[in-house]
Formats: structure tokens, sequence, C-alpha cells
């Protein structure tokens, strides 16, 4: 309940009213979604349903919650909201669409906020416990290059987040601790807070935000001398150099993607020298109907 009373304390007092008013504490607990949008009723994704809520939301309520999830400061948050998010304490995520405001090919600004999707954080430990028994090698106390891939939504960014957890900590006659260099580009991982991750990503667990995927991989490399590098949902042939580097440099490797099997990530050209260069020595297929289930694994 405490996560989600996290997220009910940015709107204003009518709508937290009406909010509780139609839920209690044990749907709170596995409610993940709230969802505004302006001159419609607020919606609540509670697992697989949704609860539509009779209070219609107007632009003067999108503006008072806008605003206190900036701390009544946007230019503070301008690199996030430019990037179609914020993150508020307690590691929840915010979505954003308005009116893009657009220089030189990219948004540096949205106006008029039309839409606000609350994804209510909550970490599982312990969920990774069977995608690390395939990726440890004890033999050797490291960890095989690992490629975990799904469609949205089947809990690879939270296995990632354990996985991270557990190795950062280290395992007892599993694995010892490892420095990790985490690139946390859309704040979905550690979920990090004025420089404070809100997620527990482990005590040895170096971690940064805002940046691309490429660009994070690098600078982690010469600055922070990492052991394992981990990054969620790769995809451009910039992230794969990046990957490349790093592996080349003997560090070892756990990344995400989406997709639905082996077949079709090898398809994708951006992808194609992870393949040809034998970069991935694990691929963990996660299951589409389970959630957190593998489905077939692969060893390179």
């Amino acid at each position: 309940m405490n996560k989600f009373k996290e997220v009910l304390n940015c709107f204003p007092e009518n709508i937290i009213s009406e909010i509780m008013q139609n839920i209690n504490q044990p749907i709170a607990e596995i409610t993940e979604e709230i969802r505004i949008r302006n001159n419609k009723p607020i919606v609540l994704k509670i697992s697989q349903e949704k609860l539509i809520l009779k209070h219609i939301i107007n632009s003067e309520e999108i503006e008072k919650i806008f605003m206190k999830i900036c701390e009544n400061s946007i230019y503070s948050y301008q690199k996030q909201i430019s990037e179609g998010f914020i993150t508020i304490k307690g590691g929840h995520r915010i979505g954003l669409t308005g009116s893009a405001v657009v220089e030189n090919n990219k948004i540096i600004n949205l106006n008029y906020i039309s839409s606000l999707n609350f994804r209510i954080a909550r970490e599982k430990k312990g969920c990774s416990i069977n995608v690390l028994n395939e990726i440890i090698n004890t033999d050797k106390n490291h960890i095989y290059n690992t490629l975990i891939i799904s469609p949205p939504g089947c809990g690879k960014t939270t296995i990632l987040r354990d996985i991270i957890r557990n190795l950062s900590n280290g395992i007892p006659s599993k694995i010892s601790s490892k420095t990790i260099g985490l690139v946390d580009e859309r704040c979905e991982i550690a979920a990090m807070y004025k420089g404070v991750p809100q997620n527990d990503v482990g005590q040895m667990t170096d971690v940064i935000t805002n940046c691309s995927k490429s660009v994070g991989m690098k600078m982690l490399i010469r600055s922070m001398a990492p052991q394992i590098i981990a990054c969620d949902e790769i995809g451009s042939k910039d992230d794969v150099q990046a990957i490349n580097s790093a592996i080349c440099s003997g560090i070892k490797g756990i990344f995400t993607l989406h997709g639905n099997n082996i077949d079709e990530i090898k398809k994708n050209p951006e992808l194609s020298e992870l393949f040809s260069k034998n970069l991935i020595e694990k691929i963990i297929i996660l299951s589409e109907t389970c959630k957190g289930k593998i489905e077939k694994i692969y060893t390179i």
C-alpha cells in the first residue's frame, strides 16, 4: 500500500478520494497504473483488468498534477519531459503526452500536457533465481554474456533489476560480489531520484541515467572500471558497437531486448554483429503468457 500511496500523493484531494472510494487495500497492492487523460475518466490498470472511474479529469487538474510532480520547477525536469517521462521519489515513472516542441528534429519540450500515465514501481526480489542459475558460471566465478528476450510487459526489466542486485551483492557458494555499471537510460531499473536509486540495485552498482545506452556504456568503462555492464532494451547499431567494445575489453554483459523469438532477432540488421562476432554466450527467451518464466535457452 505504501507504494500506491506515494503515487496518490501526486493528486489533488478530490481525486485521491475518488480513487480510494473505488478500491480497497488488496486491490491497491496489485494496481499497476493510473492513467489520467484530459476530459476523460480516470483509468486504473489492475493486473489484466481496467477499472474506469466516474470522475472526468479537466485541464486545471492536469496542470496541478503536472506541477506537483515537477515540484513546481518545470525547468529542473526539462530533460526528462523532453524524453516523455518523469521519475518521482519511490521510483515511480510517469509517462507524458502533449504538444511537442521540436527543434532540429528533436523534441525539446512538451506543452499542453494531455495525458499522464503513473506506473507504480514495485520490486520483486528473488524473481531472477531461475535466470541466474543459467547465466552464472560457478567454476570461473563469472557470468556468461547474456541476452534476455521477451515481448513488452513480460517481466524482463524486473528480472534484470533483480539480477543486477544479486550479482552486485554476491551470492554465497555461487558467485562473489561484482562491480556493475548500469546504464539506466529511462530511469526504469534503478529509478534514480536526485542521485539516489529508489530501487535496490546492490551495493557495488554504479548507475548512469538520462543518456543513450551507447554513450553510457563507454563512459562507465572509462570512469568506473566495471566487471559487468548491464542495460535494458538494446536495439541500435551504436548499442551493439558499444557492447562489442566492452566485451572485447574483458567486461561481461547482461542486456535485454524486445522480441518474440531468436529467429526474429537474428533478422534485425542492427543486431547482426552480436551474432556474427559471437558476442553473446547465452540467450534466454521469456514466456509471453507467464510473466518471468523461461521459455527457451540457447547456449552459443
